[in-house]
């Protein structure tokens, strides 16, 4: 009989114990490790989207800029050919005008972004004639700023339309006397000045970088005329 007793008090005091451990236990809690994987899950899905998204919007971008170099692949052809009847209705252009703006109407934004493009790609001459369009047709528009004036400056420099160059970077000089790019400005009109012939011009330039200017890299390019162009003026 006791041993019976006993028996029954060793069960009895391990299901009060089970009890009270499983009223401890917080039924909550696989809920919640299942809504945390659930959450975790969808944010691994998303970023997954996101990146086939991304990968689809680079591979547009490829594309458009494919179209665009084919585009201008065309108009180049179109303007170099010589077809024995011509279209009345298209304005005829010049070979050498690589813009077309009468044919096209491009918007000032539309200008700058291919000048800008092909400045990149070295294309200086189309660069050239593009920024030259947005400078002259626009001349106020908001985006004809100090960048916009040396791009087209280093273009046309490099196009060797001297004269272009020395009118875009003068007006840069003039109206954004605090922009980062004024000594370069400077520096280009310079040496537009002197490849068109205007000698004391480019010597005055370097003498005032000589003076102001003498621990920048702009002086270190035009210090090398220096001597020469003692040399030819106390002559």
């Amino acid at each position: 009989m006791t041993k019976t007793v006993f028996t029954w008090f060793i069960l009895s005091a391990t299901w009060v114990l089970v009890a009270w451990n499983w009223g401890r236990f917080d039924v909550s809690i696989p809920q919640k490790l299942s809504q945390t994987w659930g959450y975790e899950k969808a944010a691994l899905e998303l970023a997954s989207k996101n990146r086939l998204l991304e990968a689809k919007i680079s591979t547009l971008e490829v594309k458009i800029g494919m179209l665009e170099t084919e585009k201008s692949a065309l108009v180049a052809q179109v303007q170099n050919a010589k077809p024995e009847r011509s279209i009345a209705s298209v304005p005829k252009s010049e070979e050498s005008d690589l813009v077309s703006y009468d044919v096209y109407k491009w918007t000032p934004e539309k200008l700058l972004a291919i000048g800008e493009k092909e400045l990149y790609f070295k294309n200086y001459e189309k660069s050239a004639q593009f920024y030259h369009e947005l400078i002259t047709r626009f001349p106020k528009h908001k985006i004809v700023d100090d960048k916009a004036l040396f791009g087209a400056g280093i273009a046309s420099y490099e196009a060797k339309h001297h004269d272009w160059a020395i009118s875009h970077l003068t007006v840069l000089v003039e109206k954004y006397p605090k922009s980062n790019f004024y000594r370069g400005a400077k520096l280009w009109t310079a040496l537009s000045q002197y490849n068109t012939g205007n000698h004391r011009k480019f010597a005055s330039t370097v003498e005032e970088f000589r003076q102001k200017y003498r621990n920048t890299d702009e002086w270190k390019i035009l210090s090398k005329y220096y001597e020469d162009i003692n040399y030819k003026f106390k002559k």
